[in-house]
């Protein structure tokens, strides 16, 4: 397990964060993106998916009502489970499949349901010091070899 903490003052820095993020995360893996409502997590998201080079950040908004928006031919995922209250719910989404693939996969609100989360992830709590300034906390898990 690696950890690292980042503090941004401004929306803009956080979308600079997300962009310099983009450069160490895998091309395939699950980030969970933590933090209360408005914390910012589609605001780093938007920083990533452009830092991947996957769409401009303007195109990327939260999908809390659309559930799951794609960039970048499949490269990048990004989830947002806000709406979902039972695991049943989430069959639907085809996550399994969308976790095989090629892609990296940005989930907000995924803490919710752990039982669907790959070992090996990383996660991101998004947390607001003040009213544009936060603190961020990357954590990467990698699954124990035995």
């Amino acid at each position: 397990m690696t950890q690292q903490i980042h503090r941004t003052a401004s929306e803009a820095e956080t979308i600079a964060l997300g962009e310099q993020l983009a450069r160490d995360l895998p091309a395939r893996g699950v980030v969970l993106l933590i933090g209360n409502l408005g914390a910012g997590k589609t605001t780093l998201a938007k920083g990533i998916v452009h830092g991947l080079g996957a769409a401009p950040t303007d195109e990327v908004s939260s999908p809390t009502f659309t559930l799951i928006h794609e960039f970048g031919n499949g490269r990048v995922y990004h989830i947002d489970l806000y709406r979902l209250d039972e695991l049943r719910e989430l069959a639907t989404l085809g996550l399994d499949e969308i976790f095989d693939r090629d892609a990296l996969v940005l989930i907000e609100w995924g803490e919710r349901f752990p039982r669907i989360l790959p070992a090996e992830r990383t996660e991101i709590r998004i947390r607001a010091t003040g009213d544009d300034e936060r603190e961020i906390e990357v954590t990467r898990l990698f699954e124990q070899t035995k």
